[in-house]
């Protein structure tokens, strides 16, 4: 929602003042201009990056329409499912969670969070070293190592798509400056037209260059900041799951684990001890 607000002040703003300013709109109207540089970037784009990365693109771009689903509802609930798995790990051992780890859709404890359960990144990235740990084979600091590696892929790969939007608002104003270019090239050769209409033409021109700046920096090179945030919160959520499984496999009690996890959220979004203390008590009573 808030990019189309946004989106909607940049367009009032900039053509609004254009027209207090004594302009025409319909002078602005230039639909071979936004041909050559829309068509440019779009080749660009499909010539620059592999169909991996094209296709990772186009999925991520409707997500910068969503408001974040990482809320402090969210956390809490990651924290209270942590919390209830490393209780029963305690208390009953850690073969006991075998069964919600192999099949975490038909587990009682992960049923109880279904946003959890949205989002199999998480799921995965919890079950997954939650079954390294009831093999035993590995200590701490090997885990420690292979979240690590796991975290730094995934945020470099989450990181793709935001680099590649990036690019092609770099590149908008070049191709803005290209269609001015083919513009004033067409004016030269209509140099024998009265003054008045080679005016137009050289107006027309550099609507080019006007579009260009505007689509990368009010329309394009927005989305990327957007898409680099939504990957730093995505990689939040496995930094807080892993802090917590390693504070366990050091010896923590359950509610200490989740503290360590609680702490390295962003101060936004991250809970008070006395929320998370009452969200988990409520959540085990469910």
């Amino acid at each position: 929602m808030l990019v189309i607000v946004g989106y909607v002040i940049v367009v009032l703003s900039v053509f609004g003042g254009f027209v207090l300013a004594g302009g025409h709109l319909a002078a602005l109207f230039q639909p071979l201009e936004l041909l050559m540089i829309g068509g440019g970037a779009i080749g660009a784009f499909l010539v620059g990056n592999n169909n991996k990365v094209i296709k990772a693109t186009l999925k991520a771009l409707p997500t910068v329409l969503k408001g974040s689903k990482y809320t402090r509802a969210l956390y809490m609930d990651t924290l209270a499912l942590l919390y209830e798995l490393l209780t029963k790990i305690r208390k009953e051992g850690l073969m006991s969670v075998e069964a919600d780890v192999d099949s975490p859709e038909s587990s009682p404890l992960f049923s109880k969070y279904p946003a959890i359960m949205a989002d199999h990144h998480v799921v995965e990235f919890l079950t997954d070293y939650l079954r390294l740990m009831v093999s035993g084979s590995m200590n701490a600091f090997e885990i420690e190592n292979l979240m690590d590696n796991e975290i730094e892929t995934h945020h470099h790969e989450g990181e793709v798509p935001a680099h590649v939007i990036a690019k092609i608002g770099d590149g908008l104003p070049a191709f803005g400056i290209v269609a001015a270019v083919m513009g004033v090239v067409h004016t030269m050769e209509s140099v024998g037209l009265p003054p008045a209409e080679l005016g137009i033409l050289i107006a027309h021109a550099l609507v080019g260059t006007f579009l260009g700046i505007l689509l990368a920096y009010g329309f394009v090179g927005p989305l990327a900041g957007r898409l680099e945030q939504r990957v730093h919160e995505s990689t939040k959520m496995l930094q807080c799951v892993k802090v917590t499984l390693l504070a366990s496999i050091n010896g923590y009690a359950p509610a200490i684990a989740v503290e360590f996890g609680r702490k390295v959220l962003f101060s936004t979004e991250r809970p008070s001890f006395s929320e998370l203390e009452v969200h988990v008590k409520s959540a085990k009573s469910r």
